[in-house]
This record gives structure tokens, sequence and C-alpha cells, in this order.
């Protein structure tokens, strides 16, 4: 995808003769996608900070929050009707101040005021349009708001709505103060985590019957015509493919596979699939796959490819895999920076031939424009496979899903299955040049460290698990990116745009980065990244974590951030994980690595903390639950030690070894993989893992030896291939 060049034309309808913006706000001076695309609104817009509330403060007035992100459809929607609105941008001016908020950049805030208007309304989304007082208290909130009376159906606008709360926020100002508190009071109460496990032991928490709750709801809650939980909308997150893998694994349930199996194909097969250029959609509006909210998002896609590869691994599936791998290969070709970072997100709308923006008008398409860019026997092979009609399927246009297996329409145009491939794979290559000529949706360039750590993780897997240097080497660069860009003085930053480091690194930044890093560290041996990892938790936990007597665990801000009206532990896992969940899991690994007893405390006080949720409701910390299966499971430690004569090239590409494919061909979840060579340097290595203490490579054969061990307890070591297979093969049931 070429870059959009809608970043560089002032997003205004309101230009002076020469093409430059009537008016400019305070947004021009920020560096967020989202805030700059406000940037020329006729609102004076304010960014979050002081300047906003003392003004606030100083006038009396009320606050109006909007909080979005720049792909976000309906955000621009009400951008274009009311913050483009010179009568409502007129009445905004005069009568609040007026706060964007990029919501990626400040998740903390988003969470406050999600809260807010979920309490409110019973629901949530983007927009989200607050108002409050100028102590940041709300005291009204909603969503997207159309800007008069009567549009969309709806009794209010935002005009009228924005009059009538100025007008209780002057006559009723005890009431306004008073629904403040209480807003404020429930916000802090959700935010508040049950501490009624904390008493307990962390063993009388952790049991089978965790698992299996929650894999049963899920069965129940199942669409087993569609794959995903039954009805619509569908994001694929909400069926948590990587827990079945693993409940799939410890029960042998061959239904839970067959859930994981049918919900994979069907979105790989489905229009939420980009058949053309690789990568996954946000969500798809229908019950089938078919019909995507069209914007992409990086940890969407990170996220699928650690669901597809791990389920390559227990299936063999093929095609699982060539999905992962077309989903980085479309991450490096248009979403990776010239550094090696990846940037955020692409839009759902780009320009149509109007010169309008359309949602999906660059990943759809008509029969006219197939049949010219296509020979005729290529366009009959992409119509039949794709099921693309004259009529289409979206707004007279084709999303493309797969309508046949490619053996059918082999034998329908009586070809070979192999000639139907060969066909198939070079019209999408012309699809994909043809493509790449239109208005390219906008790409949001901002670098957020949680979401590329994610990404790293997900280049880690599948070239962990493909011996793909190619993207071993793409994860190493974005996470040199990291370190050399977003740490200052041991402390994380969260976002990264225009040279410019920004923001304080927030819990999930933190923790999907140790997370990569020790994925870095097992899959090639490089012992600086694990390093790195201890030093990250070591700040982690001066900054964000709780103290024991309040129950542990981590917030999701630091210590020394600003102060809002609420501090969040964040527990549920949606379309990210939760920070704790990873936190949690990072502890678990990192004790298995060092044996250090201070992790094992902490995450047992995490555990405990989450105690009655794992209770009541495991599946909404479906993340977490794949930390309680790597703690029942009694995680194998797996060392491998190559013997002193192995030089260092040929360690360097210890991957190429056949030892290695024993472990890349077994889906084993939970475990740690320790690489080493003989050498002086391994004496100070031991001090960190002791596990290495005593492991040697066998002198009589010149290659290395492995070790499986459990809870420190190992296995005899073996130096054949296949009693290592047989030894890591093993697996605890669950009772």
């Amino acid at each position: 995808m070429k870059k959009s060049n809608e970043a560089d034309k002032p997003r205004t309808k309101h230009l002076n003769n020469d093409g430059t913006p009537k008016y400019t706000n305070r947004l021009f001076l920020e560096t967020s996608p989202y805030l700059l695309q406000h940037a020329h609104n006729p609102v004076n817009w304010y960014p979050w900070g002081e300047e906003a509330f003392s003004r606030a403060r100083e006038l009396a007035s009320p606050i109006f929050l909007s909080v979005g992100y720049s792909t976000c459809h309906w955000c621009h929607v009400m951008e274009e009707e009311s913050f483009e609105d010179l009568e409502i941008a007129d009445f905004l001016n005069k009568n609040y101040i007026s706060i964007k908020v990029d919501r990626e950049e400040r998740p903390d805030i988003d969470a406050i005021y999600m809260s807010a208007v979920q309490s409110l309304t019973g629901k949530g989304g983007w927009p989200l349009s607050l108002w409050l007082n100028n102590d940041q208290k709300p005291f009204f909130g909603g969503t997207y708001f159309p800007a008069r009376d009567g549009d969309y159906g709806v009794q209010y606008g935002l005009l009228t709505t924005l009059k009538k709360l100025k007008d209780i926020f002057d006559s009723k100002s005890g009431q306004v103060l008073q629904t403040g508190q209480e807003l404020t009071d429930i916000i802090s109460s959700q935010f508040n985590l049950n501490q009624s496990a904390a008493y307990l032991r962390h063993e009388d928490i952790l049991h089978a019957d965790i698992l299996h709750r929650a894999a049963n709801y899920y069965h129940q809650m199942f669409d087993f015509e569609n794959g995903g939980l039954s009805g619509a909308p569908k994001f694929p997150r909400s069926f948590p493919s990587r827990l079945m893998l693993r409940y799939f694994r410890r029960t042998q349930k061959e239904h839970f596979l067959k859930m994981v199996n049918l919900t994979l194909s069907k979105m790989a097969n489905g229009g939420i699939h980009d058949h053309v250029g690789g990568g996954f959609h946000r969500y798809s509006t229908d019950k089938n796959w078919l019909i995507p909210h069209f914007e992409k998002m990086l940890y969407d896609n990170a996220l699928l490819v650690m669901a597809y590869a791990e389920a390559y691994q227990v299936t063999k599936n093929e095609n699982f895999i060539l999905i992962a791998q077309k989903t980085l290969d479309y991450i490096l070709k248009e979403m990776t920076s010239e550094d090696g970072a990846f940037y955020s997100a692409t839009d759902a709308d780009s320009l149509n031939s109007n010169g309008h923006q359309e949602e999906g008008i660059f990943f759809t398409w008509t029969t006219e424009e197939i049949d010219t860019i296509l020979d005729v026997k290529e366009a009959k092979l992409i119509k039949y496979y794709y099921g693309v009609t004259e009529e289409g399927n979206f707004e007279g246009r084709n999303i493309f899903y797969v309508a046949k297996t490619i053996d059918v329409v082999a034998e329908k145009l009586t070809l070979t299955t192999k000639e139907a491939e060969e066909i198939l794979n070079t019209s999408l290559n012309k699809l994909y040049k043809a493509r790449e000529k239109r208005p390219a949706p906008f790409r949001d360039e901002k670098i957020l460290t949680a979401w590329n750590a994610l990404m790293i993780s997900a280049f880690v897997k599948v070239g962990f698990i493909l011996n793909n240097k190619k993207y071993l080497l793409a994860a190493k660069n974005a996470t040199t990116f990291i370190i050399n860009n977003l740490i200052r003085n041991d402390k994380l930053y969260r976002s990264f745009k225009d040279g410019q480091c920004r923001l304080n690194g927030h819990l999930d930044d933190y923790a999907f980065l140790i997370a990569a890093l020790m994925d870095l560290y097992e899959a090639t041996a490089e012992i600086e990244w694990y390093k790195n990892a201890v030093n990250l938790d070591k700040t982690l936990s001066k900054f964000y974590e709780d103290n024991e007597e309040d129950g542990g665990v981590f917030f999701r801000t630091s210590h020394d951030h600003e102060k809002l009206i609420a501090r969040e532990k964040p527990y549920y896992d949606g379309a990210e994980p939760s920070g704790n969940s990873i936190a949690i899991f990072n502890l678990l690994r990192l004790y298995e690595f060092s044996a250090n007893e201070d992790y094992r405390r902490r995450y047992e006080r995490g555990f405990k903390v989450f105690g009655s949720l794992l209770k009541t409701r495991p599946m909404i910390l479906s993340e977490l639950l794949l930390a309680v299966d790597f703690y029942l499971d009694d995680p194998k430690e797996v060392i491998i030690v190559f013997p002193e004569n192995f030089s260092e090239s040929d360690f360097s590409n210890i991957n190429d070894h056949p030892i290695m494919d024993v472990l890349r061909n077994t889906f084993l979840p939970n475990r740690i993989i320790i690489v080493v060579k003989e050498c002086q340097d391994l004496k100070e290595q031991e001090k960190s893992m002791p596990l290495l203490e005593g492991k040697v490579a066998s002198n009589v054969v010149d290659g290395p030896v492995a070790y499986v061990c459990r809870k420190r307890t190992c296995l005899l070591p073996t130096s054949n291939f296949s009693e290592f297979a047989t030894q890591i093969a093993e697996v605890k049931k669950l009772n």
C-alpha cells in the first residue's frame, strides 16, 4: 500500500482561496495523527492537559471531551457532521472548553470515561462524548451524536444536547456537581478489584475447574455453523482460540479442537480476511464473517498470527501457517517503518472516484474492474472462487470470500488443482498491483510500544516455527527500535511519532514488551533480550505494582503519573489482552527461568487478587487463563546445551540444528527454553539461571544435549532426537 497523501492535506472543508486552512487550533502542535485530523476544525480544541483545565476553571465553563482514534469510521462522521459545522463550533467555542483525546495514546483517560458512559447508557464505543466539570468529573456522556435533532431518527442532536447541558450546568450547579461525584465514585468502585479472595492461598484458587468452566461457557456460546461466538457483530478475539488449543491439549476433547478449526477456517475464508493484500479487518458486522468493518489494527493482526501459528502446530493444517505468513508479509510490506518499527492502523475509508471518503472502496471490486485487470481465464476463476457477482454483496461492489474450494473451482474450469492454484496466485498479484494505484486508506503511523510488542511476539512465533530468518530479523529490528527510541533512564514511553517519544508508558507497554523480549530470547538464545526483560520488570515493579497490603498486581499507570479522577487495575481481556494478565504470565516465566522467589510471591499475589473473578467469571479473563493453564501444567524447563567446540557461527544459527526441529514441530505452550553453549560465559549465566548448574554437553557426541525438567527435576539428558521428542510431548492431564 502506498502512503496516503491525506495526512499532507488540511483535513477540513474550510479553506482559503490558496488552499490553506481557515482555522487552526492547538492540536496543530501535537504528533498524534488523530489529533492532527482535528487541527483545522473550527472548534477551538485543546489537547488534554492543565492549560485546558485551568482555562475551564478561569471561565467557570463546562468541558466537552471527545475521545476517538484516527481510523474510527464514526469518529470521522461526527467530525464532518458536527466539528466542521460552524454553528456547532461557534457554540462550543463560546460555552465550553473542548478537549480531544487519542484513546490509543491515552488508554488511561479512555478507560475512565468509557466506564462513565457505560454506567450512564449501558453501552460504549467511539467516538466517546463526555460533559465534565472543570475538576474532570463527568456529569453526562454518550458515544456518537448526530449534529441536529431528527438526524438518524434521534430526538436530540449534538447542538441541542450541548445547549440543554449548558443550561443545566449554569442553573443546577449543585446537581451537576453531585452527579459528577456519584459517577466518579462508580468509576472508582469498578476500578477497585474485589479483594475477597486475598486471604486465600493461591493453591485454593487455581484448580482445573476454572478452565473447565471457561471452556464449557465457550462451548455453550459457540456458533457451530460459522465459528466464533453466536450472533453479530463478530470480533476475532471474542473466541479465545489459543486457550481452546491448550484445553484440547490437556483434555483431548476433540470438539474443542473442532471449534478452533472451524473458527479460524471461517475467518480465513470470510470477508474479514483481506484475500488480496493479507491481514485481517477489525471485525465482521454479520455472523458469517463476510462484511467487515474495514479498518485494520496492528494488535488484531498480531494476535491472530499467534492463533493461526499455534493452530498449525496442533493440526499441521498448512493453510493456517500460510495465513499467518501472508499476514506477516502484509505487515512488512505496508505497516513497517524504514527503521523497522510497526505502524498502528489503517482506516476503513478512502477516496472514491468522486473524491469523497467511502468505507471499503479500497478493498472491494466490481466485475468490470476484474475483467479489465485480468484475462478471461483468470477473471472467471477469481469470480467463481470468491463469489463475485454483478450485483455484489456490499453496496454494489464485491467483498472477496472463499465461495468454493479450489478443488471445486478447478473441476468447474477443467483445470488441475495445481493449475487453479497457480492462476489464483497470479491473479491475486495482478489485483494487488492494480489496487495499489487506488487512493489508499489513511495510515496511522504512530508507533505504540504495546502494539509493537505484540507484533514482535507474532514474528518471533512464526519465525521460530518455520525457522524463518526474515521474520526473526524483523522482530529484532522492531525490538531494537523500541529499546533505542522509547526507553529513557530505564523508563518506557508509549508512543513515537515524528522523531519524538511521548507519554509515560502504561502497564500494557511494559508487560507486552517484557513478554516479547522473553520470546525473542527463547528463539535466539541471545541473552541480552532476557536481561532487558528483567530490567524492565524491575521498573514495572517499582512504579506500577501495588503494595502487598492492598493486594498487589499492577495499576495501568505509574505511581508518578498525572493524577486522574480514578486509577485502574485493568483485568478484562478484550480486543487486547489486559496488562495484568500478561504481567502475571511474565512473572511465571521469569520464575521458571530464574528460580527467584520474589517472582513467585508476586504472581501468587496476582492470582489471589483475581481469585473471585477467576471463580465466577473466568471467561472475561481469557488471557489470564493461559497463565492459569501454564501454572497447573507444571511447565517444562527445556535446556539445550551445545558443546564448547561448536563454532560461534554455527551457534548463532542454532535454529538450523535438527534438535530445534523437534521443538518447533511440537505444540508446547507451557515451557521455557534455554539454549546455551559450554564456555566460560556460562558460569556467569548460571547466576541468573540456576537451572543451568551442572548441565553439560556429553563429550561422547558431537552435538547438543537436551535436558527436560519440571520443577527443577530433570529426566535423563539425551542427544537422541526421538527420545527428546517423547520427553517434551508428555502432557499433564487436567483433572
